[in-house]
């Protein structure tokens, strides 16, 4: 799979970045080609988001979502790669991609991925390597482990 694919997609500024507000954008059209039997798959994307400071451009997002057309992806990697990369290009607060894809031999596939800024994990920072002097450690504070496994003072 080509990794510039989400060069295509392009925003714009979010004229209301203080409001949480949802859109909403349904693409029925999707396709893309199962990477086993070669044959196509065709599903509705439902993108929802709530918007920071950028939202997407639709056009660009058809363009985006044409490129999958001839390639070999499973629904998962796909709806999963289809997330990743708009929350890269679009940064929102929220956004939820759905893709329901058609009956397959009789099988309906539904995959949901989610990203929530405010579930992430804060980021703690790493203390610098030379925040310790090691030349301050008293030798008498060193513990040991001695070759039974027990600490040694």
């Amino acid at each position: 799979m080509d990794e510039n694919f989400r060069k295509v997609l392009e925003t714009f500024a979010n004229q209301h970045p203080g409001r949480d507000y949802t859109v909403e954008i349904v693409c029925p059209e999707f396709t893309s080609v199962c990477p086993r039997t070669g044959q196509p798959d065709f599903g509705t994307l439902t993108i929802t988001y709530v918007p920071e400071q950028k939202c997407v451009e639709l056009k660009s997002l058809k363009l985006y979502l044409q490129q999958y057309r001839n390639e070999g992806i499973f629904y998962e990697d796909a709806t999963n790669r289809i997330l990743d990369d708009l929350v890269a290009v679009v940064g929102p607060r929220k956004m939820t991609l759905s893709a329901a894809f058609r009956a397959r031999g009789g099988i309906i596939t539904t995959i949901t991925a989610t990203f929530d800024e405010s579930l992430r994990p804060p980021q703690i920072p790493r203390p610098s390597p030379l925040a310790f002097k090691h030349d301050r450690i008293h030798p008498d504070s060193v513990c040991r482990l001695s070759g039974a496994g027990t600490i040694d003072e």
